[in-house]
């Protein structure tokens, strides 16, 4: 058992899904050489457990037409923090929101197609009592992209 509570067949499984995120269970078992049943209920248990949380597609927004990507540091007033989480909820534009420590209290990653529609969607954002301040970083290029599939290659590793 790995310290995180997967097995090694759950990290096998969840490297398999990584890499071939379309691959059906019954392809996954050929892969794993292990019943379908079996990766049925992984899968189920993963899900079950929070551990994969979807199976949405991965998208490029850029492609779609949101070349702009910025970061978002936002000051809330006490007290104010579920109000504003709901209202950035409604902007399709915040694609997360994580509550920090330091000088802010909310990190936002958003996108927006051009400088201009940037700017609007900022007004979206401060259109909302308990805004104090904010701060803005436009993204100039991705040298990272968001990834897990390193995570449980390294715990697999060093399983074995």
């Amino acid at each position: 058992m790995l310290p995180t509570g997967i097995d090694e067949l759950d990290a096998r499984l969840l490297v398999a899904i990584s890499r071939a995120p379309r691959a059906g269970v019954m392809e996954l078992a050929r892969q794993l050489q292990v019943a379908r049943g079996t990766v049925q209920a992984r899968l189920d248990k993963l899900q079950t457990r929070g551990v994969v949380t979807g199976f949405d597609p991965d998208l490029h927004l850029a492609t779609l037409g949101y070349d702009v990507m910025a970061f978002v540091q936002l000051e809330i007033a006490q007290g104010r923090l579920d109000d504003v989480i709901a209202h950035l909820r409604n902007i399709p534009e915040v694609t997360e929101a994580h509550s920090t420590t330091g000088p802010g209290d909310l990190h936002c990653r958003v996108v927006a197609r051009t400088n201009e529609h940037l700017q609007s969607v900022l007004n979206a954002v401060l259109d909302v009592s308990g805004i104090m301040r904010t701060s803005t970083q436009i993204a100039l290029t991705e040298q990272i992209r968001m990834r897990t599939l390193p995570i449980i290659e390294q715990l697999i590793d060093d399983e074995g």
